[in-house]
């Protein structure tokens, strides 16, 4: 009952203050105040609009706004977002472009489970539907899920990929990015022993925990010095009863989102007093820089606290991973299976979540794989974010991501380079 109250007393907090900046935009705009042209009456009707707008958008999913593609045939072709296999935890979900021709480029896009949700890769997406069809793991917030369901930890992960890869087949290229990465190389190990028939053509792990030891940084150091009754009492909690998941223990998405800000508090900060400025001045609009990034950022979801757990002790403390030692349902998976999938690893040169170095031992770990299907990329002056999203993505690593699928491929893909996504 603690840990429900707990979760319950956060949640009155956020909607709290939703509603203090609802009431000042709300008081400040009242007519009547038009007849006192008092500053401070404008600057609390901006602070009440970033702060409204700021706790709102924090339960809520993003839409993937992504709506039509221009393709080469001059034609805008309507994008159907459908989901192709549902399971209780995540979705594969297609990226359907109507009436084009499909491509020969099939991508899985492996969306991390680690607060936010898949559409923090919408970016990632728009720049490979261009010239890809585009599946993603869509994994569902840990809140909704009811506890008759079960639980979900990095073995149902790794299990619900390897039902994905069935599910999809050969000539798959998978790409998987940030904190599955470790993940997606066991469950192709397992599928390359068990189901060589459905192995995919390829497998790009970007900037993922394959051996957190390879180079520290302060998650791995706080991942090493805490205890797992320390993290238990500290960041779990139960879902209040607002939510059809109420009593489930998670990680709540509020709690992560916390941990985000304070790493870069001050920028965060500076970044919101801006804002405000630029509300007061009329100078802001509903999809300016601050609110098309902070839209996606505050948006988190719970992760279930067996996940959550099992990560920290399983990937960063035990490292069964790296020490080639990770088990599936009882079998454990032994990387040096795979032989025939093509493994590419990109690193940022400044990333400062998974450092380089911490990727790239998964290629060590192939040993059943030839050297000329290994390859390595580090993005000079990358941070984390950038090697999946921004100029550094775009630019230089889906380049290099697109040539590593058409020299592994089965056959040559449909060139579209000049297609554009339609808003």
């Amino acid at each position: 009952m603690r840990y429900m109250m707990t979760y319950d007393l956060i949640e009155t907090a956020r909607n709290t203050n939703q509603w203090l900046g609802s009431t000042a935009k709300a008081i400040a705009s009242y007519p009547i105040c038009s007849l006192f042209p008092i500053p401070a009456i404008k600057w609390m009707e901006a602070w009440g609009e970033v702060t409204e707008r700021t706790y709102q958008r924090m339960t809520v999913k993003p839409d993937w706004g992504i709506r039509a593609l221009t393709c080469l045939d001059g034609r805008d072709h309507v994008v159907n977002i459908r989901s192709v296999m549902e399971k209780p935890f995540g979705n594969l979900v297609y990226f359907d472009v109507a009436e084009r021709k499909r491509s020969k480029r099939k991508v899985l896009l492996i969306a991390p489970m680690s607060g936010h949700y898949s559409t923090l890769l919408r970016s990632t997406v728009k720049s490979l539907i261009i010239d890809c069809e585009v599946y993603i793991t869509d994994w569902h917030n840990a809140r909704d899920i009811p506890v008759s369901t079960g639980k979900f930890d990095i073995e149902d992960y790794a299990s619900y990929l390897i039902d994905f890869f069935k599910k999809l087949g050969p000539d798959t290229h998978v790409i998987a990015v940030c904190q599955p990465a470790p993940l997606a190389l066991a469950a192709t190990a397992y599928i390359a022993e068990k189901n060589p028939e459905s192995q995919p053509n390829t497998l790009t792990l970007i900037g993922g925990p394959v051996d957190p030891d390879a180079m520290p940084t302060e998650i791995t150091d706080f991942g090493r010095r805490v205890t797992m009754g320390q993290l238990e009492e500290i960041m779990l909690q139960r879902v209040g009863f607002k939510y059809p998941g109420v009593g489930r223990m998670v990680y709540p998405g509020l709690l992560q989102l916390a941990s985000f800000m304070s790493m870069n508090a001050e920028r965060h900060s500076q970044s919101f007093f801006e804002q405000i400025f630029r509300v007061a001045h009329g100078e802001a609009s509903d999809h300016d820089a601050h609110n098309r990034f902070y839209d996606e950022y505050l948006a988190v979801m719970d992760m279930t606290a067996e996940f959550y757990l099992s990560t920290v002790e399983r990937i960063f403390k035990q490292r069964e991973i790296a020490k080639n030692e990770f088990t599936i349902g009882g079998h454990q998976v032994d990387i040096g299976k795979i032989s025939k999938v093509a493994v590419m690893t990109v690193e940022g040169a400044n990333d400062d979540i998974s450092a380089p170095g911490q990727c790239v031992a998964a290629l060590d770990l192939c040993t059943g794989l030839p050297d000329y299907k290994k390859a390595s990329h580090v993005e000079p002056g990358a941070g984390h974010y950038g090697i999946f999203a921004g100029r550094s993505w775009r630019d230089n690593i889906r380049p290099l991501i697109l040539d590593f699928i058409d020299q592994n491929g089965k056959s040559k893909p449909t060139q579209a380079a000049n297609n554009n996504i339609a808003a």
